[in-house]
């Protein structure tokens, strides 16, 4: 390609948490330049002035598609605006990078998939853990264990002033186990490899002060073709218990592996947006029994001291996202699992919102 080395062009849509990381990226890495920061509030002054202040600045997303022109567009706003951005993007010739969810229902996420197809650009997906080296690990240590698999993971948020301005907005269009359960979910396919067949779910609104049709509180249960089972679980808001908030773990029939944060996983930290993807051990239990049935090996400890933090992950999944598009790497599965993992995530959402089993 002749633009090879020709910096990305690339617009910011929401310059909150997750836009402000990825904005961050785009500034520090080579490859990348920012052509515009887009957000309908002030968190685009803040994230600029971070910045070295130097950044065109809009209200409107459409003006800026306009005005600027990008090569790629970074979508980090509010689930219910990703469709119609990242279409409009891809009608302009865009290349993008989208926070997951890719969209606020299936059918969206699919419109989505089928604009970037026809327009030939690329999609990525921000779907942080698969860029994660402990989380890739434990996936992979997860196939040793035998078939079938029991997958238990939970993220709950004790959260409070500005998480909980975040989890109220986020909770006007979705509920916390579609919003977050989507990477869990995704987590779990990678494990079994094996088709999901059914999911139950259960929830509870727990405060007035988010819509009445929704719930701050989420529980959901996998099953898969091969005898597999997971569940997860999230609440988001100041009620939330701090007990057991951090639970990642495997079971099979040769043992278990299991994710222990011992410094995130610590009373306070279940807001913290830095301790949602530290990992810093894994712990592999061995099922082996010797001739007295008395465990024939110690469990191994896998240290994981190089990690990265939330910013470091970031930086790599925009350097997948350029390398994706300077070589045309075929993105049909990555599209197809982002796709996959938010329909079953609104199949787990049917479930708690009519008291029944979804079959899938």
């Amino acid at each position: 390609m002749s633009d090879q080395k020709k910096n990305l062009r690339i617009l910011v849509v929401g310059c909150g948490n997750m836009g402000a990381s990825h904005a961050t990226a785009y500034h520090n890495l080579d490859g990348f330049e920012i052509c515009g920061l887009v957000s309908t509030g002030k968190s685009k002054e803040r994230l600029n002035d971070k910045l070295g202040g130097q950044y065109t600045l809009y209200n409107d997303f459409d003006k800026a598609l306009e005005a600027t022109q990008p090569d790629a567009v970074c979508i980090s706003t509010y689930p219910d605006t990703h469709e119609e951005f990242a279409v409009k993007s891809f009608e302009k010739d865009c290349h993008v990078f989208i926070e997951k969810p890719v969209a606020d229902s299936v059918e969206g996420a699919e419109r989505v998939v089928a604009a970037a197809n026809k327009a030939g650009k690329k999609l990525v997906v921000g779907y942080i853990l698969r860029h994660h080296p402990s989380w890739e690990k434990f996936v992979e240590l997860s196939h040793e264990l035998g078939k079938p698999l029991v997958m238990r993971m939970n993220l709950n948020q004790q959260s409070q002033t500005d998480m909980w301005t975040l989890h109220r907005n986020l909770m006007k269009s979705l509920s916390p186990i579609v919003d977050c359960g989507v990477h869990y979910i995704d987590v779990m396919c990678q494990m079994t490899r094996s088709k999901p067949v059914q999911v139950n779910a259960i929830g509870a609104r727990l405060t007035e002060d988010i819509p009445a049709g929704n719930y701050n509180y989420g529980q959901l249960q996998i099953r898969f073709e091969d005898g597999s089972v997971g569940w997860y679980e999230a609440g988001w808001g100041p009620m939330i218990s701090e007990t057991a908030f951090f639970v990642k773990d495997v079971i099979g029939p040769k043992g278990s592996v299991s994710i222990v944060a011992k410094e995130a996983g610590g009373a306070g930290k279940s807001s913290s947006i830095e301790s949602h993807t530290k990992t810093e051990s894994i712990r592999y239990h061995h099922a082996d029994l010797d001739g007295d049935d008395k465990f024939a090996k110690e469990d191994t400890w896998i240290n994981l001291t190089d990690e990265p933090d939330h910013q470091g992950l970031c930086d790599r999944e925009q350097l997948y996202f350029l390398k994706a598009i300077r070589e045309n790497t075929d993105l049909t599965d990555h599209m197809a699992d982002a796709v996959n993992s938010l329909r079953i995530a609104f199949a787990c959402d049917e479930s708690v919102r009519t008291g029944q089993v979804v079959a899938l």
